[in-house]
């Protein structure tokens, strides 16, 4: 049965909604975690009021107690949320005009679909914030990994198969490099989130001789010089919602790129590489198998990447058809947000306590990069320093590949009489190739995996981390 209409937007109502369809509709299950910036919100609006003339000052005054009064009730767990009341703007509004009668100016000038648009851009500063930080936090841990480790050799590889040798130092800083590219992203959703919508209204601003720059002002939407920042078209100010997207897509970029490292992690933990162990803080055991010890928090990470696409897709999917303005779809856009946020906080946090737990196994790590094999490229340069082609060169190391094949030998212990018989530019010293710290100290090149490369690496994050 339907009930008396809302106060709120009921007015041309007979009725109110059914029951079923008040707990289908209702938001504020998931948005009252915008509370805090809801209040702030309201207190800048109403202090937009008085400044206008529009309330006076003691009614804002007023208004400003009572806000304060409720968030401190919502961080007490005190406050009493109402699906009734369908969202956390209306549970808000209608608690602070029940204790103060000013509050019924509250909503002048405003309009739920600007007031919800100016919540979720604080919401994603301070979110973006919040993520930056941990993501910080796991970078801080693979560094001091880094520190640690900083002799240790282990083969690269592509398509899962020894290719060349590389300090483990070195693959480690690539999954820096791939943290601080989704720490640049979130930094590019917060400043993109600077700009402030109040004033745009539900669709067309409003009559009333409002001052959005100093709204603006108040909630902190200012550029580099404090000069505010106002988005400029109501209607698209109120239908955008580009910024879930790109926190969602940062998000997923995330995702994938520590699924990525927990993959790498999985495979170097197992018994046939065993070039780490991981901590047992981060790992978990068998009900059947005692001997057992699973990656389960890798796992777990490189299951989460999946959700977090799919927060992305459900977005994207969402929005990709609707017509300007404001349709009650958008209501959808902050579950998949708020639980990209989540999921992206604690799998950081995750990443950054089993990477600072994690040890290194030096022995198993030098007998898997004794390969020499491992170094076919160097004698194809070698071959090249002597003037040949690099593709004849390639064609003449196969030969030697081969040949070793064939013999059951490792490469470095071919006879030079043989080797030679290959190309005629193998000389007596071919076999110098084989010498790990001369490899690695030839790779001097910015990006390259040598140890002046390394040293300066480490340089070039402890910098950037401190700061």
């Amino acid at each position: 049965m339907a009930k008396k209409s809302q106060a709120t937007w009921g007015g041309r109502f007979s009725s109110g909604p059914a029951a079923l369809m008040q707990q289908f509709s209702e938001s504020v299950s998931f948005d009252k975690r915008l509370a805090p910036f809801d209040i702030a919100g309201s207190k800048a609006h109403s202090a937009m009021l008085a400044h206008v003339g529009l309330i006076t000052p003691k009614e804002r005054d007023a208004i400003h107690a009572g806000l304060d009064s409720i968030l401190k009730e919502i961080e007490a767990g005190k406050f009493p949320w109402s699906i009734q009341l369908e969202d956390v703007h209306m549970n808000i509004e209608q608690a602070l005009t029940a204790r103060v009668p000013a509050a019924a100016k509250l909503h002048t000038a405003r309009s739920r679909n600007d007031q919800v648009a100016t919540d979720m851009r604080l919401w994603f500063k301070w979110a973006c914030a919040e993520v930056q930080t941990r993501i910080r936090n796991a970078q801080l841990a693979l560094l001091t990994l880094t520190q640690r480790e900083t002799g240790v050799l282990i083969p690269g590889y592509t398509h899962l198969q020894r290719a060349q040798p590389v300090y483990l130092a070195h693959h480690l800083f690539a999954w820096m490099e791939m943290l601080d590219r989704d720490h640049a992203r979130f930094l590019a959703v917060a400043k993109h989130a600077n700009w402030c919508p109040l004033g745009a209204g539900a669709i067309a601003g409003t009559t009333l001789p409002i001052d959005r720059e100093f709204t603006a002002t108040q909630l902190g939407f200012v550029d580099e010089k404090g000069r505010p920042r106002v988005t400029q078209n109501s209607m698209d100010t109120v239908a955008d919602r580009d910024l879930f997207l790109e926190f969602a897509a940062a998000g997923a970029l995330f995702g994938v790129h520590v699924s990525r490292i927990a993959e790498d992690l999985i495979l170097w933990s197992s018994a046939e590489f065993k070039f780490i162990e991981l901590p047992d803080a981060f790992c978990t055991g068998s009900s059947l198998m005692p001997q057992k010890k699973n990656p389960d928090s890798c796992e777990l990470l490189r299951g989460k990447s999946g959700r977090l696409v799919g927060n992305l897709s459900a977005l994207l999917t969402m929005v990709k058809g609707l017509p300007l303005t404001y349709n009650r779809d958008l209501q959808e856009d902050k579950p998949p947000v708020f639980d990209t946020f989540d999921t992206v906080a604690v799998s950081a946090e995750v990443l950054a306590g089993t990477l600072a737990g994690l040890t290194v196994n030096p022995a198993r790590c030098a007998a898997a990069v004794a390969d020499p094999a491992l170094l076919a490229t160097d004698l194809a340069d070698y071959l090249v320093e002597r003037g040949v082609p690099f593709r004849e060169a390639h064609h003449a190391v196969g030969a030697v590949v081969k040949l070793a094949e064939v013999q059951g030998k490792p490469l470095n212990q071919l006879a030079t009489a043989d080797v030679k018989k290959c190309h005629a530019a193998y000389a007596d010293d071919w076999a110098t190739v084989f010498d790990l710290k001369r490899a690695m100290a030839k790779r001097r090149g910015t990006g390259m995996p040598g140890p002046a490369q390394v040293k300066k690496q480490i340089a070039r994050w402890t910098k950037t981390l401190a700061a």
